[in-house]
């Protein structure tokens, strides 16, 4: 059975399409079957995953909307070694044609039920707002992970995104828990970005990923060039923290994994 992780911030530029694909690339080079779906209507983690959003047969909005089987919507092996759904400017129409349909926060849950036993990870990128795409990640989601730069007003509104996130989840899937919060774009020799890392592992505790992505130019320059930075740059010091990541998630799974068995 698939683990489904959303990633999700309602704020902007904190590299959570980064995350995405380079997460899904770095479990993929583990060997796991994972697929990443899109649902940013910007398309960035399709781009990036070197598929042409403007040349997609289907999207996302197929997927929600139409009904069409999630077989016909999703791209084989992209350039990450990874499965995915993209996301193009269509995807806009799915935000305001959902706030129309039955049952509308769990489209996508009930989407994936035909492929959940044939994948081991199944990451979310959400867009940069709560709206309806957002909300049918988190009711399709075991879990969510938060990527953050570590500044003062990323830090004043992670609170707020938590209790945004639990109140949701308390509606659309009482089961959703934080996966985790990532720190992106660190650069150790800023010392506000240590102050509130320190901040973050306080209050957050085993929450916060032990893992720390750094500010790297490879990580930029990837997605200019259709791929995730392990197959851009496998040696830069962004591609090693992403597979450093997906060894951390791994981990994690494996160490809940006899809990949820005992607790089952």
């Amino acid at each position: 059975m698939a683990k489904v992780i959303a990633i999700a911030n309602q704020k902007g530029g904190v590299g959570k399409t980064t995350t995405a694909v380079n997460v899904a690339a770095s479990m993929a080079a583990t060997k796991r079957k994972v697929l990443l779906i899109d649902l940013d209507p910007q398309g960035n983690a399709t781009m990036g995953s070197g598929v042409d959003k403007y040349e997609v047969d289907a999207t996302a909005f197929e997927l929600l909307i139409e009904d069409k089987p999630i077989d016909e919507v999703i791209v084989k092996n992209t350039s990450g070694k990874y499965d995915l759904i993209a996301a193009n400017g269509d995807v806009t129409a799915a935000e305001i044609k959902l706030m129309e349909m039955f049952a509308r926060e769990v489209r996508l849950r009930n989407s994936l039920k035909p492929v959940m036993d044939y994948y081991d990870f199944i990451f979310i990128d959400c867009p940069p707002s709560l709206n309806q795409l957002t909300v049918n990640a988190l009711a399709a989601a075991d879990s969510v992970m938060v990527p953050m730069q570590c500044e003062y007003y990323a830090l004043e509104g992670l609170t707020a995104l938590m209790d945004t996130i639990q109140k949701l989840a308390s509606v659309v899937n009482p089961e959703l828990k934080i996966e985790g919060v990532l720190r992106t774009m660190y650069d150790p020799r800023n010392r506000l970005a240590n102050d509130v890392s320190e901040q973050l592992k306080r209050h957050f505790g085993e929450q916060v990923y032990r893992t720390v992505i750094p500010r790297n130019v490879r990580l930029a320059e990837a997605p200019s060039f259709g791929t995730p930075a392990m197959y851009y740059d496998k040696s830069s010091t962004g591609a090693k923290a992403y597979l450093a990541l997906a060894g951390e998630i791994l981990r994690r799974r494996d160490k809940l994994a006899p809990a949820q068995a005992k607790a089952s």
